[in-house]
């Protein structure tokens, strides 16, 4: 029926309408078009430009503009069109073809717009801005500016320039935003307010100092456009964001003279002063708003918990609620981050229970967001089954989600869980695998972590200088040097070398190590620092004995105006407690708070009876413990304990051990200094009864073990190994070079032999500990004049430190040890301790 229907009136037509056709026909009957189209073609003939072709095919274009201009607002619509013309043999030319890559850019059809482009001979200046700026929103700077570059200057105007510099600014690229407004002067072309508030967006993300905003305010006002609205509010965003800031301030000046404001006019003015950090400000023209605008409210309150006021966030977010202000995801999250980051978790539930109470079914669009802050509150104040709850019961989730319930896992501890959740996650991002890499090397998974990272780089993912500072931790853990040198390496081929954080980790991942001296040169070399940088740097020096050095850089910290912290006066008590430096630390514990104010923690006492006990003044440090203003914790009687390991005070140290016993039953580091204690003085029954309380007790001593790198792989040794594949050839070797050192005097100290033995066994015992077959592999498999750098979990024992002295003698060659406690770096006979730790 359709195929045999037929146009009487047109005697041009004398083929039937396919029903294609006819579709189109009857909308534009229902627009009262048809006769438009079919009897008075002239219209759309001069609309389209189309009055010069011949009779049939001007028919037929305008049938086919007919069809463009209905579906204008449904720019879909357009391939369907082009598909029919292309099978009926039309070839669109002209307004036709404009309008088609058009309403293929509406449609982000851009591959198709650019082709239909590319076709035109003479493309003029309306269809060349279309695709600038359908490139622009899309994101692809470079072909925008592509089109933009070929168009002829002559046919260049404000509209296409216009759409070029938005599109800079959009695209983050201020620099070229800027560059085209200078051009488009230069040709002579009169810029509008548009122009003025697509630059000055640009502007903002490269203008640092306000005379460069007061240059381009006398541009604008020159212009004569300073009296729009949009052109004001940018000037203002500009002003806002310049480091410099002047008395009066040119940004409220603007604002107090604007004959009008609109909601971001007062949305731009108050955010920016949250972000400067003068919340006075803010709250000044807050108060003066006559009506009260969410996002102005959603600013305070974000800048309150940014800013660490709690308690106006809270005050604010309960007025915000009283005048009924809709409460949305920017609220919620901002104040439920407050409740997270001051561990409010009453307050936290509270708005939890008020989201529940008031849309107890419905899912809020905005609900996912406010979701996973929860999910970060509970995991931040230790409620995993909470967030486990609110993670379970989320009918969607985002990456977001995922990396919050991940990073929770990671901060409880539960690595295994972790693991699991990582796997599970179909889709990872940068932040993904930075937590994972961190989680891995902060709890003891360091090869781990580093495998991590390299599956990172084979399936494309570009590290951050976050997920470096994580693989550096893993390399300090195991002691990897050679690894983290590369990864040094690569640091600086991603151009993250001035990353504080990655510098600051590199820094300890070096002086872990062993070479402090490399520790250094990263932190004298670094642009910025910052406390924990120097705190780092005071912390290595202590830890390989260079206890002058370390005060001396305190000093200079002092110095330059940075005020210590309380990890600052825990490095520095080290350093003393390591290098015997006694009336040095005692006069900065008393430094600590008379001068700056800092009341020393338990842990700060515990470094002082470290140092007092090292030092061999046990009293002194029993009875500072006995004025302690609080309850000591184990770490404090651990101290004393190692004291009398030290100095042999068997009735401190048993009483130490007892008050060791009450709090950690199943330590085993009380056990074995306690049992060292006795078996140096040769109470073998004593050392007896200390290990079958272990055993009753079910407890067990941690075996001593170390470990070496050599070629990039890390070396395990146990006391007495059998295990490793090369371990004859250890022995074979240490039997020779104990020969050596005897003849140079070396005499086993046999009270480090711990079991009551015949003293040839003891002898043997002792050639057997972990530290010497790592350093012995060492010496085989190193090439000759490299540095020994060996790592050890428990302290290194006496006789071990006088073998290693020998041994450096014998070959000629530096040994490091890292110990469970500090550094040792033998050379030519000596240690770098003195012989005191």
């Amino acid at each position: 029926m359709l195929h045999s229907w037929r146009q009487p009136e047109n005697p041009c037509h004398c083929q039937p309408y396919n029903p294609f056709q006819l579709f189109f026909l009857l909308l534009l009957k229902d627009n009262n078009m048809i006769t438009l189209c079919i009897r008075h073609e002239t219209s759309f003939s001069s609309a389209f430009n189309l009055s010069g072709l011949p009779t049939r095919i001007r028919l037929t274009a305008n049938m086919y503009a007919a069809q463009l201009e209905i579906c204008t607002q449904q720019p879909n619509s357009a391939s369907t069109i082009h598909a029919h013309m292309i099978t009926s043999g039309f070839k669109p030319r002209g307004h036709i073809l404009n309008r088609l890559i058009d309403m293929y850019t509406k449609s982000n059809k851009l591959l198709f717009a650019r082709q239909l482009f590319d076709q035109i001979p003479n493309p003029d200046i309306v269809v060349r801005t279309t695709l600038i700026t359908a490139h622009s929103n899309a994101g692809d700077l470079g072909v925008a500016r592509t089109v933009f570059d070929t168009t002829p200057i002559n046919m260049r105007d404000v509209v296409s320039y216009n759409a070029m510099i938005s599109g800079c600014a959009r695209n983050a690229d201020g620099y070229s935003a800027l560059s085209l407004f200078l051009d488009m002067k230069r040709i002579s072309l009169r810029p509008d307010d548009f122009t003025f508030t697509s630059v000055l967006s640009g502007l903002a993300m490269l203008i640092n100092h306000e005379k460069h905003c007061q240059q381009f305010h006398c541009e604008v006002m020159k212009s004569g456009v300073v009296s729009v609205v949009s052109v004001s509010n940018a000037l203002i965003s500009v002003y806002m964001k310049c480091s410099s800031w002047s008395f009066p301030d040119p940004a409220h000046q603007l604002f107090g003279e604007m004959p009008e404001k609109d909601e971001l006019t007062w949305t731009t003015v108050i955010t920016g002063y949250v972000k400067r950090g003068d919340l006075n400000a803010a709250k000044e023209l807050f108060d003066g708003m006559v009506k009260k605008i969410d996002v102005a409210w959603n600013a305070m309150i974000s800048g309150y918990v940014h800013h660490g006021f709690i308690s106006e966030a809270f005050e604010t977010f309960r007025k915000m609620f009283s005048v009924g202000i809709t409460l949305d995801e920017f609220t919620y999250t901002s104040i439920l981050s407050a409740c997270a980051n001051a561990g409010l978790l009453k307050h936290g539930k509270q708005v939890h229970a008020f989201l529940l109470r008031t849309d107890p079914v419905s899912e809020p669009e905005w609900s996912l967001p406010v979701k996973n802050a929860l999910i970060t509150l509970y995991s931040k104040c230790a409620k995993l089954d909470a967030a486990m709850r609110v993670f379970d019961e989320m009918p969607m989730r985002d990456l977001v989600s995922w990396n919050a319930f991940l990073s929770a896992y990671i901060s409880a501890g539960r690595i295994n869980d972790a693991r699991q959740l990582f796997k599970k996650m179909t889709e990872r991002n940068l932040l993904s695998w930075t937590v994972m890499i961190s989680g891995l090397a902060q709890n003891g998974c360091g090869e781990e972590a580093l495998k991590l990272l390299n599956q990172m780089n084979e399936e494309s993912v570009r590290p951050c200088d976050y997920a470096f500072a994580g693989a550096f931790t893993a390399c300090a853990s195991l002691g990897a040097l050679e690894n983290g040198r590369q990864l040094h390496s690569q640091l600086i081929q991603f151009g993250y070398e001035s990353s504080l954080s990655a510098s600051n980790a590199l820094m300890t991942m070096y002086a872990r190590c062993g070479t402090v001296e490399d520790a250094h040169c990263v932190f004298l070399t670094m642009p910025t620092v910052d406390s924990v940088s120097w705190n780092a740097m005071i912390a290595a020096l202590g830890q390989h004995g260079h206890g002058v050095q370390a005060l001396e850089l305190f000093e200079l910290m002092l110095s330059e105006g940075i005020l210590p912290d309380r990890i600052t006066f825990l490095t520095v008590l080290s350093a003393c407690s390591h290098a015997g430096l006694v009336s040095e630390g005692c006069r900065y514990f008393e430094l600590m708070h008379s001068i700056y104010g800092i009341a020393p923690g338990v842990d700060h006492y515990a470094r002082l009876i470290d140092l007092l006990g090292r030092a061999g003044k046990i009293l002194e440090a029993k009875n500072v413990i006995d004025k302690m203003p609080f309850e000591p914790d184990p770490p404090t009687w651990e101290a004393l304990l190692a004291g009398c390991r030290i100095h042999g005070n068997m009735e401190v140290g048993i009483f130490a051990a007892e008050r060791l016993f009450e709090l950690t039953p199943q330590h085993d580091g009380t056990y074995v200094l306690l049992s060292n204690m006795y078996a140096a003085v040769g109470r073998w029954n004593d050392v007896a009864r200390v290990r079958q309380l272990m055993k009753d007790r079910g407890v067990k001593k941690e075996p001593g073990c170390s470990w070496i790198e050599v070629a990039n792989k890390v070396h395990v040794f146990l006391v007495g190994d059998t295990v490793h594949h090369e371990v004859q050839e250890v022995y074979k070797f240490l039997e020779i070079l104990g020969v050596k050192m005897k003849k140079m005097g070396y005499v086993p100290d046999t009270k480090y032999a711990l079991h009551d033995v015949e003293s040839e066994q003891k002898e043997y015992n002792l050639s057997t500990h972990s530290e010497k077959l790592a350093v012995a592999f060492g010496l085989l498999k190193l090439p000759m004049g490299a540095a020994i750098r060996v790592l050890k979990n428990l302290r290194i024992c006496g006789d071990c430190h006088t073998a290693i002295m020998f041994m450096s003698k014998a070959v000629d060659r530096e040994i490091v040890v890292r110990d469970g406690k500090r550094f040792h770096h033998f050379r030519d006979g000596e240690c770098s301790c003195g012989n005191y730790w």
